[in-house]
């Protein structure tokens, strides 16, 4: 176990390094929320809006990088909130004398919101109203009066319907564009592609592999909202969306056949790419290359003049992925998250409400924002909120004891909350897996500083949320680790043979339609991405539910492994038939076993970064996966 500890720490340590890096966009990103958040605070002091933290910490949670995505989210929140509340004052009477009932309402609604986020794409946003319903509830049962209890109702809407406004606006007027963020990242893939051509090395080769995991869904988005919306200029609304599909081709066929090329033909496609990159930085449509007989016949040429030309066919669709999940209904984990949720909430709530100590109501907010699907996931997850919350208080006390007692006015006090989310956001736009420090470092802070109207030195109140927060925490492991606990092992195994199925779907599809199956092949690349740093979680989890150390090392090499047979299909080479019936028999008849064991060993898993260019790599590769998964 010392080595699995060292190993952790190691692999973390780097990871954390390597999160905290600038990249372009970053500083763009952490200054919108920063100063957003201190628009939020003026506001919520001027007008008198209570729980201005929670105010803020919505701008932190929903902030994305580019402004539609974030408009559109603020509102969809406004208006399912809106619903909400206007349900929840029409049964206010009932609920105001009968506490009973009060109590039905809070589990009931937060049950069905948490599982519907679960096993729906709502996702977060249910934990979001989930919360809202809860933090109303809560309110109802300390008001006297019905008025009072109306208005501590609308105030809990506008706590949430105020940040999501202020970030419409915002975003509108400051957003970054859908446009830009696309030309951006369609730069960033010609200038590694470049490179690559130039001299493909192992370390350039690494650099497009690791380009190919980024997420390419979310910049396939914001292409389709610039053609929706027709946010560019032109005919740039119709070649963004497929540029982004052609951007990722030219990758892919990088990654594998960069060193086939002789030399000339190499640096002249390496010339074209640095040149095209040049074009798109300032928002010009690349002009198309020019490639003699001799350089035409390779997939690289072809994905490049894919790239660069016009096409107003319609893009080929992609698989829809529906609302619900397919076994919503029948797979227990679902109502299982939700209960469990549900449940740490309902004794936090009761744990601030016997003790009369309303100060430390942030342990029923931490239940609803500290988890995730698997046990792993979510101790990883406290781990980060924890440490988030330990440097965000640190913060916030400091300033309470040292600046906040120099402060007349909220002009100051929005200059010091600037900077705290400066430095917040800069953590959360990292990599998911610190992100949720960073937005923990952000809400501690806020509900160290931000209570109250005013600028205030209060340390009790302080004291009070964070411990709130510490306890939600200790509830939600406490439950997550002993309450049909999920092991991440079962959702490897889960997404192994979703990968089986996609492998075959890849291998039926004609040649010829290149966009399909590049997006096929993204599609694959991206789930074994995400999968193998679930996996990387694993040591997160309580030693029953881990599996052994051999056990462990197979997931890995089976997830690599099928990513070298995704890499070989997506190659314009002739496909055997026996091939493809070989994939459609492993995703019939083949499942991946759990062995449990104490030992759990972890392993730094890397994608191959060797190109495949000889003929039988796909026969090759499906007999050592037809080997692992015996």
């Amino acid at each position: 176990m010392t080595m699995i500890a060292d190993n952790l720490g190691h692999s973390m340590f780097r990871q954390v390094k390597a999160d905290l890096r600038y990249f372009p966009g970053r500083f763009a990103m952490a200054w919108r929320i920063g100063a957003l958040t201190a628009l939020m605070s003026f506001v919520a002091m001027f007008y008198g809006i209570p729980e201005s933290a929670i105010s803020c910490y919505l701008i932190l949670f929903i902030m994305k990088p580019d402004a539609v995505t974030s408009m559109i989210m603020a509102v969809a929140i406004i208006i399912l909130v809106t619903i909400v509340v206007g349900l929840i004052i029409l049964i206010l009477p009932m609920t105001l004398e009968y506490g009973p009932l009060r109590m039905t309402i809070l589990i009931a609604s937060s049950f069905f919101f948490l599982w519907l986020g679960s096993a729906s794409q709502l996702g977060e946003v249910g934990s979001i109203i989930a919360l809202v319903i809860a933090f109303i509830m809560g309110l109802i049962g300390f008001a006297p009066t019905g008025e009072i209890a109306t208005r501590a109702i609308l105030y809990a809407w506008l706590m949430t319907a105020s940040p999501m406004l202020l970030l419409f606006i915002f975003n509108y007027l400051f957003g970054r564009s859908p446009v830009m963020l696309v030309y951006e990242s369609l730069t960033e893939r010609l200038q590694i592609a470049a490179a690559a051509l130039r001299d493909p090395d192992v370390t350039q080769i690494r650099q497009v592999r690791l380009q190919l995991l980024d997420d390419q869904n979310d910049l396939a988005q914001r292409a389709m909202f610039v053609k929706v919306f027709h946010l560019g200029r032109g005919a740039e609304n119709k070649w963004l969306p497929a540029a982004v599909i052609n951007s990722y081709r030219v990758l892919m066929a990088v990654s594998e056949l960069a060193e086939t090329l002789p030399e000339p033909i190499r640096l002249k496609m390496a010339d074209w790419c640095s040149s095209a990159a040049q074009q798109l930085a300032v928002k010009r449509m690349p002009a198309l290359p020019e490639w003699s007989s001799q350089e035409l016949n390779n997939e690289i040429a072809d994905a490049l003049i894919a790239f660069a030309t016009p096409d107003d066919k319609p893009l080929p669709a992609g698989i829809k992925t529906p609302f619900f999940a397919p076994d919503a209904l029948t797979n227990p984990v679902h109502r299982y998250f939700a209960l469990k949720t549900t449940l740490a909430s309902v004794i936090c709530y009761l744990t601030y409400t016997l003790l009369d100590w309303q100060s430390i109501h942030t342990a029923m907010i931490t239940c609803y924002v500290a988890v995730l699907g698997t046990t792993g996931e979510t101790v990883h997850k406290l781990v980060l909120r924890i440490t988030g919350c330990l440097i965000g208080a640190t913060m916030g006390m400091l300033s309470l004891i040292f600046i906040v007692p120099g402060m007349d006015d909220i002009g100051q006090l929005m200059i010091l909350v600037f900077i705290a989310l400066l430095l917040s956001a800069w953590i959360s736009t990292g990599n998911e897996r610190i992100a949720y420090a960073g937005i923990q470092v952000g809400l501690a802070f806020l509900l160290t500083v931000l209570h109250g109207f005013a600028p205030s030195d209060d340390l009790d109140v302080a004291t009070g949320r964070i411990l709130g927060i510490l306890l939600g925490n200790v509830v939600i492991y406490v439950i997550f680790t002993h309450l049909w606990p999920v092991g991440i092992v079962d959702s490897v195994r889960s997404s192994i043979r979703n990968n089986l199925k996609d492998l075959s779907i890849l291998s039926e599809l004609p040649l010829q339609a290149r966009m399909q199956v590049t997006l096929q092949a993204a599609r694959i690349e991206q789930s074994i991405a995400r999968t193998i740093e679930s996996l990387r979680l694993v040591p997160f989890e309580p030693k029953n539910l881990r599996p052994s150390t051999e056990e462990y090392q197979r997931l890995t090499k089976i997830l690599l492994e099928i990513d070298v047979t995704c890499r070989a299909l997506f190659l314009p080479m002739a496909r055997d038939e026996a091939d493809k019936e070989r994939l459609k028999a492993l995703c019939i008849s083949q499942s991946v076993s759990l062995e449990k064991n104490e030992n759990t060993g972890v392993v730094d898993a890397e994608f191959p970064p060797e190109p495949l260019v000889v003929q039988d790599a796909l026969k090759r590769s499906l007999t050592r996966l037809e080997g692992l998964l015996k």
